[in-house]
């Protein structure tokens, strides 16, 4: 995104010069809510010396309400927003700077230039938060995006705004900048009070967008157009401003720039208020804002597209911003990780931890070490240097990178991560050219690349011995549910074709990965499959308490060795216990059993559990029902999230010292105490899959889907990672799938390609501005065929005591990352209100420290957002409308824990999904086209009776059909005559040879086959019951249970950050 604000969409963004935020020392220092970590101890907010801060840390403390508001927002006031469209310039835009000042009207009501025109026109039609209709003349509110409400006139307005974002501080106002289009029109160097502020600076909703207001935004000033205001006009009472001198209408009447007022006095509690919030505020019913008018994810992640896609991102710049994750982009490696490798929140760390505490913008990485890579960017470089292993600081033991620097003609080099200086090894020196650089530095992957791998020698070796291949144990329940269902044989039946495809090594003709089988109720059945025998061998263990694997010969083998035994063994399997009532199961020991098998073969592996309800047999890891919907919305809910310690947390251990990763695959029919269940998979580097109410028919292709792709992904197993700092920070807390069993060692029995790992740094020194700070994520793992290998990812970032700076290289999308995993944890200690509010409240903290420190003075009613976090709040609000964090009866408490648990180990692009699904529509799209049709805003706004959509988020996705969609549309992808005809419970479509039905099903495949998880396919008509769940994913929309919408969310953030700053 640029960094300058918002400036594409007309209205947002970030304050230009005279306008938008304040400027460091305006106003006074904010009020004090007083956030700390979730959990930590509260700190106050400080007021910011200057412009310069970042990070703090989750923010909020614990418990603290929200600042109390004064007044709320209306539902419906919303203002400002991002319009696609761009004005063009008006006429009048060559009038200077400080040029006279223009009538006060003419800008919006006169017929003025065009451009102005048909401003006025669009915000006649919003008519946001006038009283009437617009025609009285308004205040000089300015045509163009006057997003927001002014309430005093900031000192400088008439500056020509610069492209938001930046931070100027005064400019005279004859200076003219260039700007885009819309923002060229004149303002007068007047300051500017303008009327239209009146309304309560509360709500604006202007809130939205970037300064919205300002005109500064993106356009021009708008509502400042003109006038010829002095001064402040005084406050009225009840703290709304008084139309100033030039000002026309009655007091206290509302100005309706383009982006809407607030309303006017309280009123009684208008419906749609924030949760939590008191009352809105009273006035005339104001007619809806429109929601275009506010930051659209959809419009930030076109933008970018246009800007970066198909492009080559080299990456030889340090704290250079990647494209989105949403982008389609080529990477070229010149000396820093891949943005799909390690993506931070913000590319500019602040150079104190005063600045960090100041802005409270989270410093993290998101590091994926496993990333795949598409097929036209190259793979990791594998350094081998033999019996000595890689060179690494005799310090700090940081690995050789293109951050060591070589002096004294190349026989010593000193570490960019804690300065020593160290010798260079006899077989490693090499001349220095005239820059500096060794001769071979082209030649090294470890001199110039970001990421790259070292053939690790035995001292990195368990025992100092090299390991053996990985193993892969199928695990299946043969209780009475799986017979029943037909699970059993769908996946013994699968297994035969899927063991073909074992993940191997580039160039080998099969895989080295070694198989064994075992199924259990109660009890445990171990299968001996050696290649010499006829048939298969059944061995069973029946003392759960006292696990063991009974036969060592023959359990784990090569596929392609006893392919005949296994084939004969898959096909008994179901026939075996087709008559079974036994309906109790065991689960602890037959994880057990897995971390046993490993020990017995010397090897890391990868257990597949497939699972159907509670384990309540006695045994070992025995659980009971403690679901309790009581709980909900209480101190105690909590509990429901937190696995039982004891034996679990055990067995968590003992798989990550054998390096046993556990993937289960889950099938309940009820409550299974999931948060206990799924707690090993979720330290030990696997995935969870639930499958509630498995049916072969509706199911069946969703989870095969699931398993072809977990079975065949690229995985490191028996894996240890450590991220190191230069001087002046560290890392602090990590989170993912992942075992900690000291500060430093992130321990993971597997890690794939899809599993990422949240580092969150501090301060503990002082940075610099000119050294930077470097990040070196280093991965030791065994691979598929049993090779130790040392994975490096190295990242460069800038260092500033500016903050506008933080604010210009944020990246939302990993900054929702984690906000998302902070919040899921901090779940597990807190109760969900409190939760909740320490997002509300860092959210207003970050933007309302950007307002003060990096923002242009503007009125305190407009809400201003720096451009690179100006979707920020669409997230949170969608993060907090999530199954774990709303407190609602109505949803499973398996469900929550399950989606709690997976967020924890995704990547960026995973859960700015998850947050804010696609929504494609389908009935328009030109079916010759290779492209996916663009995606609209989440909300029920977008859609239309006579329309079809499919939305789809990575883990759910839904087919919508309006009520009145054409009978051909219909025909041509279900083969009826019309919707009515239509089957309940599709889960796919059919096989039609005709462009609607071809292009649709290949959307579909490309959609499923690019996403970690599989989806199925459910198919709702409008107003058919089942709509009701696919609503929940429309976020910009409120909620089933009561959570807010956006527009909602943005006022309220808004009310926050002005509380901040008075």
């Amino acid at each position: 995104m640029s960094q300058q604000g918002y400036v594409a969409t007309p209205p947002y963004s970030q304050a230009q010069p005279g306008m938008g935020g304040y400027q460091g020392g305006f106003g006074s220092g904010l009020a004090q809510p007083l956030y700390g970590h979730y959990g930590g101890p509260p700190q106050a907010f400080t007021p910011p010396p200057t412009a310069g801060m970042m990070k703090s840390p989750v923010s909020s403390a614990a418990g603290m309400p929200p600042p109390p508001v004064s007044s709320q927002f209306n539902a419906n006031v919303q203002q400002n927003g991002a319009h696609s469209q761009r004005y063009p310039a008006p006429a009048a835009a060559s009038a200077s700077y400080g040029g006279p000042p223009q009538s006060p009207y003419n800008s919006m009501a006169s017929p003025g230039p065009p451009p102005a025109q048909q401003l006025t026109n669009q915000m006649s039609a919003m008519n946001l938060g006038n009283y009437g209709p617009m025609q009285s003349p308004p205040p000089p509110t300015s045509s163009v995006g006057q997003q927001s409400f002014q309430m005093s006139p900031p000192p400088a307005m008439g500056q020509p705004q610069m492209l938001t974002g930046q931070r100027s501080s005064h400019m005279s106002p004859q200076m003219s900048l260039p700007q885009s289009p819309l923002a060229s029109m004149p303002m007068t160097g007047q300051p500017i009070a303008s009327p239209q502020m009146a309304g309560p600076p509360m709500g604006n909703p202007q809130m939205s967008g970037p300064p919205m207001g300002n005109p500064q935004m993106a356009g021009p000033p708008m509502g400042n157009m003109g006038g010829p205001f002095h001064g402040t006009p005084p406050l009225g009472p009840g703290g709304f401003q008084q139309p100033g001198p030039g000002a026309a209408g009655p007091q206290g009447y509302q100005q309706g720039g383009q982006f809407g007022g607030h309303m006017p006095g309280p009123q009684p509690g208008m419906p749609g208020a924030f949760p939590g919030a008191p009352a809105a505020m009273a006035g005339p019913p104001q007619k809806k804002l429109d929601p275009d008018s506010i930051p659209s994810i959809t419009q930030v992640i076109e933008d970018d597209k246009v800007k970066h896609g198909g492009q080559v991102l080299s990456t030889n710049i340090r704290g250079q911003v990647p494209p989105l994750v949403t982008t389609d982009f080529t990477v070229q490696d010149q000396g820093n990780a891949s943005p799909r490798f390690m993506r931070c929140t913000t590319y500019t760390l602040p150079c104190t931890a005063d600045l960090a505490k100041q802005c409270q913008v989270p410093l993290a990485s998101i590091i994926k070490p496993f990333a795949s890579l598409p097929k036209n960017e190259t793979p990791l470089y594998v350094v081998n240097h033999g019996e000595t292993g890689p060179i690494r600081c005799n310090r700090c033991k940081a690995y050789m990178c293109p951050y060591m620097q070589f002096i004294d003609g190349g026989r010593r080099y000193q570490c960019g991560f804690c300065n020593c200086v160290n010798e260079v090894p006899v077989f490693y020196f090499q001349h220095l050219d005239h820059m500096g650089r060794r001769v071979d530095f082209y030649e090294r992957p470890e001199l110039s690349l970001g990421s790259y791998e070292f053939v690790a020698t035995m001292d990195y070796c368990k025992n100092n011995k090299p390991p053996n291949p990985p193993a892969y144990i199928f695990m299946i329940d043969v209780s009475y549910n799986n017979i029943k269902s037909g699970l059993v044989k769908v996946i013994c039946n699968e297994l035969k074709s899927l063991l073909e495809k074992l993940p191997r090594e580039q160039g080998a003709e099969s895989s080295a990965i070694k198989v064994g089988f075992v199924t259990y109720n109660k009890v445990l059945h171990f299968y001996n499959v050696k290649s010499s025998l006829a048939q298969p061998q059944m061995m069973v263990v029946s003392d759960t308490a006292e696990m063991f694997v009974p036969l060592l010969d023959g359990f784990l083998v090569n596929y392609h060795d006893s392919r005949a035994v296994i084939y004969n063994l898959l096909d008994q399997i179901p026939d075996m216990f087709a008559d079974t009532n036994e309906s109790e199961t065991v689960f602890a020991p037959v994880i057990q059993a897995g971390v046993e098998a490993f020990k017995a073969a010397e090897c890391s592996g990868k257990l597949f559990i497939f699972h159907s309800s509670m384990p309540t047999a006695e045994a070992p890891g025995k659980l009971k029902n403690r679901d309790d919907k009581k709980l909900v919305n209480t101190e105690k809910e909590k509990t429901l999230f937190q696995p039982h310690k004891g034996v679990y947390e055990q067995l968590s251990k003992d798989c990550v010292a054998q390096g046993c990763c556990v993937d289960l695959f889950i099938f309940p029919s009820q409550y299974v105490d999931l948060a206990t269940m799924a707690d090993v998979p979720s330290h030990t580097g696997g995935s969870t899959y639930m499958y509630n109410n498995f049916q072969v028919e509706t199911d069946g292709e969703h989870f095969l889907r699931d398993l072809r792709k977990d079975v065949q992904k690229s995985v490191g197993f028996d894996a240890v990672m450590r991220v190191r700092t230069s001087t002046g920070f560290r890392a602090t807390d990590f989170f993912g799938a992942i075992h900690m069993n000291n500060t430093t060692d992130i321990e993971m029995a597997a890690v794939d390609c899809d599993k990422a790992v949240t580092v969150e740094f501090k301060h503990d020194d002082a940075l610099s501005e000119e050294t930077g700070a470097f990040i070196q994520c280093a991965l030791l793992y065994t691979t598929i065929n049993g090779q130790r290998r040392l994975r490096i990812h190295n990242l460069s970032l800038n260092c500033s005591s500016q903050l506008l700076e933080l604010y210009k290289s944020c990246e939302t999308d990993s900054l929702i990352n984690f906000f998302a995993k902070s919040a899921y944890r901090a779940m597990l200690t807190q109760p969900l209100k409190n939760v909740r509010d320490i997002l509300v409240n860092q959210t207003a903290h970050m933007l309302a420290c950007y307002r003060k420190n990096c923002a242009s003075p503007s009125a305190a009613s407009q809400l201003i957002l720096p451009d690179a976090m100006k979707v920020f709040p669409v997230y949170i609000n969608s993060l907090m409308k999530t199954a774990p964090l709303m407190g609602s009866s109505d949803l499973s408490t398996d469900d929550r824990a399950h989606q709690r648990l997976s967020v924890q180990a995704m990547g960026v692009e995973d859960t700015q999904l998850l947050l804010y699904p696609h929504l494609i529509p389908l009935h328009n799209m030109d079916v010759s086209s290779e492209a996916l049709p663009a995606s609209v805003r989440c909300s029920e706004e977008r859609l239309t009776d006579s329309g079809m959509f499919l939305l789809e988020n990575g883990h759910s996705m839904f087919l919508w059909l309006g009520q009145a969609s054409p009978p051909d549309l219909i025909q041509s992808l279900f083969n009826v005559p019309s919707l009515a005809h239509l089957q309940g419970h599709m889960c796919a479509l059919p096989e039609l040879d005709n462009p609607l039905s071809k292009k649709v099903r290949s959307i579909i495949s490309g959609l499923l086959e690019k996403r970690p998880n599989s989806m199925k396919l459910q198919v709702v008509r409008q107003k058919d019951k089942p709509e009701m769940l696919f609503r929940q994913f429309l976020v910009e929309d409120k909620g089933l249970h009561g959570s807010s919408s956006y527009m909602d969310f943005l006022c309220y953030v808004h009310r926050e950050i002005r509380q901040l700053l008075t």
